[in-house]
């Protein structure tokens, strides 16, 4: 029995699985936003049996929201789909960092899956055919296409006035002797 793999279900599933995984870190952001100071307060108040500063805990609490609410955002939406990824591998460092050294082993676990999903996605990356990155490079492509064909004709055109302007020589150069 063999299984393929048609390109069509690869795009379709990964874009799903792209704008699941966007909604998820945007939401994770926003649902924190009017709540911030209470959501910085809880992560120094984990923390505080550790050796890391409050003042790191509070700066680094401080960027998590804004971090996941822009990179959940832009993977949703496929814009900068590559950068905004290893954005949230770089997020996801830090919070597995946190997360284990306060020996929080199922939250870690739950992180390895998030983690896994990333690298599906970065691996992926290839397969984002439905996204803004795809309609800007699509869009980039014409333009270039169309940039060559106006180079293209305008090199014709200067081929075809020469070729005329050298025959009408010759034709006027012949025209005397006869």
């Amino acid at each position: 029995m063999s299984v393929e793999l048609r390109k069509k279900d690869i795009v379709a599933a990964y874009t799903f699985l792209r704008i699941v995984v966007g909604v998820n870190y945007f939401n994770h952001g926003f649902v924190r936003l009017g709540n911030m100071g209470g959501f910085i307060d809880r992560m120094v108040e984990t923390m505080k049996d550790t050796y890391l500063p409050e003042f790191l805990v509070r700066i680094n609490a401080a960027i998590v929201t804004p971090l996941e609410l822009i990179v959940g955002l832009l993977i949703a939406i496929g814009l900068f789909t590559r950068s905004a990824l290893i954005a949230c591998f770089c997020l996801m460092i830090m919070l597995m960092y946190g997360i284990t050294l306060i020996q929080n082993w199922s939250t870690a676990t739950d992180q390895l899956v998030y983690n896994i999903c990333l690298f599906i996605l970065l691996a992926g990356v290839g397969y984002n055919s439905v996204s803004v990155d795809s309609c800007l490079r699509n869009k980039r492509t014409k333009r270039n296409n169309l940039d060559s064909g106006d180079r293209l004709e305008e090199t014709v055109t200067k081929f075809v006035k020469n070729f005329w302007i050298k025959n009408n020589r010759r034709h006027n150069l012949f025209s005397r002797f006869k």
